[in-house]
């Protein structure tokens, strides 16, 4: 019960969905939670952090078969802004081979505003589900490594007009990098479902099929899920 009023309270996904998939949302959870170790830094450890942050992966991959992002085993969790390697400008999170890094004093803001299309713990969670689906090939779902190059087919049309000086509502660090292009696209696609749907369709709807799910109609699949 603590763990379900946990999600009830700081996750406003978990919060839409019905509850028989609230069941399986927490199944997952924990399941993913179980999976990885939690180092922290910097930051007391209390149990509800490692049951947010798995949370937040789960939400991104509740429509795919694989959820368990296999091939990370360690989440590091920092209290707040950190640096990392040569880079001047602070980082809210991070994904590399050793692990996914993310600052809890973002993450927990993020949730905490979930209207503003900026969370950091779905942007850093779509960066490990293309890792382990590209780089690394472990914890891959089918499904997702094959939509995602329809999916590309739009994303990089669109992120080419930005970058050719065209924008919209994702924003000029969206036209920085594909990757964060792809990124950035999530943290819209959930929390800023329908300015999404209505300013670029073609990217929503892919976006849709490539998830198996649209937040619009929360806990509804596209094809049927185990």
């Amino acid at each position: 019960m603590t763990y379900q009023n946990w999600l009830q309270y700081y996750n406003p996904y978990y919060r839409r969905l019905p509850e028989k998939e609230k069941e399986r949302f927490l199944i997952r959870t924990l399941e993913f939670s179980s999976s990885k170790i939690f180092h922290f830094k910097d930051l007391e450890k209390e149990e509800r952090i490692p049951l947010l942050i798995s949370a937040a992966a789960v939400q991104l991959t509740f429509g795919l078969k694989e959820f368990r992002l296999d091939y990370f085993k360690n989440i590091y969790v920092l209290s707040q802004h950190y640096h990392y390697g040569l880079y001047n400008v602070p980082f809210e999170g991070h994904v590399s081979s050793d692990g996914i890094y993310l600052s809890w004093l973002n993450f927990d803001r993020a949730y905490a505003d979930y209207t503003d299309g900026n969370n950091v713990g779905l942007h850093e969670m779509a960066h490990a589900l293309t890792y382990v689906n590209f780089t690394v090939n472990e914890g891959r779902d089918e499904h997702f490594k094959s939509q995602f190059y329809t999916f590309t087919k739009t994303g990089r049309r669109i992120f080419n007009e930005m970058q050719a000086g065209r924008s919209n509502l994702l924003g000029e660090y969206a036209a920085s990098d594909y990757n964060e292009f792809w990124a950035v696209s999530i943290e819209f696609f959930f929390e800023r479902s329908l300015e999404l749907q209505y300013e670029l369709p073609d990217l929503y709807n892919d976006l849709v099929l490539l998830l198996n799910q649209d937040p619009l109609r929360p806990g509804v699949f596209i094809q049927p899920v185990d």
